[in-house]
């Protein structure tokens, strides 16, 4: 299993491929496959059929998952696509050092 770098939820912009330069909200991640699907990036049309009633069929756009490398974590202090690395910080305990990632750009944290 792969470790991603990125969670549901976190703003990414996506750095190659037919969608280049867009920007969205990651919906849901596949670490198994390394891929993610963001919300208004690489659209394709669903033909689905009518189930049950009043369930209409037709023609639908849905996000397609797309791999978690064409894409870059937007830090939240300077706006920017920017790596990410990780640092410990200390909690409010003995044993509460926790993982973060951080910006690396302008070393702002990522995770809250």
């Amino acid at each position: 299993m792969a470790k991603l770098f990125v969670k549901s939820g976190d703003t990414v912009k996506v750095i190659s491929g037919e969608d280049k330069g867009k920007t969205g909200k990651v919906q849901k991640a596949f670490p198994e496959t390394g891929k993610i699907i963001v919300e208004g990036v690489a659209m394709v049309k669903k033909h689905m059929k009518p189930r049950g009633q009043g369930m209409p069929g037709g023609i639908i756009d849905k996000e397609a998952a797309i791999p978690a490398c064409k894409v870059m974590i937007v830090c939240p202090k300077c706006g920017k696509a920017a790596k990410i690395g990780h640092k410990f910080v200390d909690g409010d305990g003995k044993a509460s050092r926790r993982k973060v990632r951080v910006c690396k750009a302008c070393n702002a944290s990522i995770d809250n």
